[in-house]
């Protein structure tokens, strides 16, 4: 099974700028992966996934976008029996003529 969780969309403090550990800003994650659906009583809950990750971002206060990423990647790896993990984390309003974005 592939799953995606997309415009998963919240605001945190995240950068490294002084501004950007005062003020929240909007950030849109896109997680993709694989699992393999063995029967009814092995499944992934997507919506706790999607509350985690806010929840996670929310909580830590990152500095880069490289750090989210290898922390949610460590966390998901951790957690569920997935494969092919692929993470997307966008700044829409960081720059006024463009959206900075990082995916591993």
């Amino acid at each position: 099974m592939k799953i995606s969780i997309e415009n998963l969309t919240f605001k945190c403090i995240i950068g490294i700028l002084d501004f950007e550990r005062v003020k929240k800003q909007k950030v849109v994650i896109d997680i993709f992966f694989e699992y393999d659906y063995l029967n009814n009583d092995t499944f992934i809950d997507y919506s706790e996934i999607s509350s985690k990750i806010e929840k996670i971002m929310k909580k830590k206060k990152f500095e880069l976008l490289e750090e989210a990423i290898l922390y949610i990647e460590n966390y998901l790896n951790k957690k569920y029996p997935i494969k092919n993990l692929k993470i997307k984390i966008s700044k829409p309003n960081i720059l006024k003529n463009c959206i900075v974005s990082l995916e591993n």
